[in-house]
């Protein structure tokens, strides 16, 4: 799936886009920790990752709640 980042669009392009969805997204420390440092401020980080990286990780289920 292509990122389709308005930004690298605008690159291609040379055509203004409206700002790009990153601009707002929040990258949680962790994911751009997971970046190879040749990647750090070069390569994009998908809508998707960034949107389960900063999900809250779940609790185990445990059966001993259930009657």
């Amino acid at each position: 799936m292509p990122n389709q980042c308005a930004m690298e669009i605008a690159k291609a392009t040379g055509q203004a886009q409206e700002p790009c969805w990153c601009v707002n997204a929040y990258f949680t420390p962790e994911l751009l920790a997971k970046l190879p440092e040749e990647a750090k401020g070069q390569a994009c980080i998908c809508a998707g990752c960034a949107a389960k990286a900063a999900q809250p990780a779940q609790a185990p289920r445990s059966n001993d709640s259930m009657i």
